[in-house]
C-alpha cells in the first residue's frame, strides 16, 4: 500500500516504500507517483525488483498507460533499471540529466527509447505535470555526476534523490520523521561516502534553504518533516564527505 504524502484539489503525491523489502540483499527504495487531474508522472520508478508491484499498486490510483512522464534523478539501477518495461507499458517521455541521455538506452531493447528521452540541461528546467510544473533542481555530484532533485511547489515536497537517505526498512520509511537525531545513525556513513564534497553540499543548502519546504523525501528511507528539514539542511551544510575525506593512503596498490 502506498503512503499518501499529499492529496488536495486534485493533486496527489503517493510514495511506495516497501516494494523491495522482501528482496534479500537489495537496498530499500522509494518510488513516487504524482497525479494532477488526469495526468500522472512517476519519479525514480526503480529496478525490476519493484516494477511488478509498483505497476499493480499504481493501477488502483492511476492508469499507468496514461503516465506522461518518467522522471529520473540519475541513472543508477535502483532508479531506472525497469525502464525497458515502462517503455512497453506507457508512451511517457523520459526525463533525465543530459549526462545520462546516451547511457539509459542500455537498460532497454534497441530503439525503445528513441524519441522519448528529454535531456535535462545542467541548469535544470520545468516539467509540466497536469496544471502545474515540477522544477528539476541541479544537484550534481549529490551523488551522481548528472543529478537532479525535483521540487513540487503544490505539495511543497522536495524529492531529494540520494540526499537525505536513511538506511531503514520499508515499514519505517512510511513515517515522516521530525527529529533528525533519530535518523542520523542510519544516515551519516552513507552521506560521508556517497556525497562527493562538502563544497557542493553548501551550494545545495544555499539553493534550497529559501524554499517553503513541507517535506524532504529521499529515494531511500524516511521523509523528513517539521524541524528535521532545517536541521538536515544545517547538518548537510557542515558535513565533510567524499573527496574531503580521501588522501594518498586511499590510493595505494593492495598488499
Amino acid at each position: 500500500m502506498p503512503t499518501t504524502l499529499y492529496d488536495e484539489d486534485g493533486h496527489r503525491v503517493l510514495m511506495f516504500s516497501d516494494l523491495t523489502d522482501e528482496a534479500g540483499d537489495a537496498v530499500q527504495s522509494n518510488q513516487f507517483l504524482i497525479v494532477d487531474g488526469d495526468t500522472g508522472a512517476v519519479i525514480d520508478p526503480g529496478g525490476n525488483l519493484a516494477y511488478g508491484e509498483l505497476y499493480l499498486g499504481m493501477t488502483r490510483h492511476f492508469p499507468p498507460n496514461k503516465l506522461t512522464a518518467i522522471i529520473a534523478s540519475h541513472a543508477d539501477p535502483d532508479i531506472v533499471a525497469s525502464l525497458d518495461r515502462w517503455t512497453t507499458a506507457t508512451q511517457a517521455k523520459i526525463y533525465i540529466s543530459r549526462v545520462w541521455e546516451r547511457f539509459i538506452p542500455h537498460f532497454c531493447k534497441p530503439g525503445k527509447t528513441s524519441g522519448r528521452i528529454v535531456p535535462i540541461p545542467d541548469q535544470g528546467q520545468r516539467i509540466r505535470v497536469g496544471r502545474h510544473d515540477l522544477l528539476a533542481l541541479p544537484a550534481h555530484f549529490l551523488h551522481a555526476e548528472g543529478n537532479f532533485q525535483f521540487w513540487d511547489p503544490v505539495s511543497r515536497i522536495l524529492f531529494s534523490g540520494d540526499l537525505g537517505v536513511s538506511l531503514v526498512s520499508g515499514q519505517l520509511a512510511q513515517q515522516p520523521v521530525t527529529d533528525l537525531a533519530t535518523l542520523k545513525p542510519s544516515m551519516e556513513a552513507f552521506h560521508r561516502r556517497y556525497m562527493v564534497s562538502g563544497k557542493v553540499l553548501r551550494w545545495w543548502a544555499d539553493m534550497v534553504e529559501p524554499l517553503p519546504i513541507r517535506m524532504i523525501v529521499p529515494q531511500h528511507g524516511a521523509p523528513l518533516a517539521g524541524q528535521a528539514i532545517p536541521d538536515f539542511i544545517a547538518w548537510a551544510r557542515q558535513l565533510a564527505c567524499g573527496i574531503d575525506l580521501m588522501g594518498p593512503d586511499n590510493y595505494r596498490l593492495p598488499a
